[in-house]
């Protein structure tokens, strides 16, 4: 049986080293370790380059709370 080459889109770690969460974004399916899932939440930015569009992707404001 081959492995899927499921990795980390920040630190590039596969499921044998760490728990993987697969997000879906523009269509698409990326890997992110629960490690780094707060960059993606509070500094997307940090992102540019490895996910399509991070640059862009506002950081969550815990003092905002968007009803819907």
């Amino acid at each position: 049986m081959t492995r899927s080459p499921e990795r980390c889109v920040h630190c590039g770690r596969d499921d044998n080293a760490v728990p993987l969460l697969a997000v879906h974004y523009h269509g698409r399916t990326f890997w992110i370790c629960s490690q780094h899932l707060p960059v993606l939440i509070h500094d997307p930015q940090q992102l540019a380059g490895k996910l399509a569009g991070a640059e862009r992707l506002p950081p969550a404001d815990s003092d905002r709370h968007d009803a819907g």
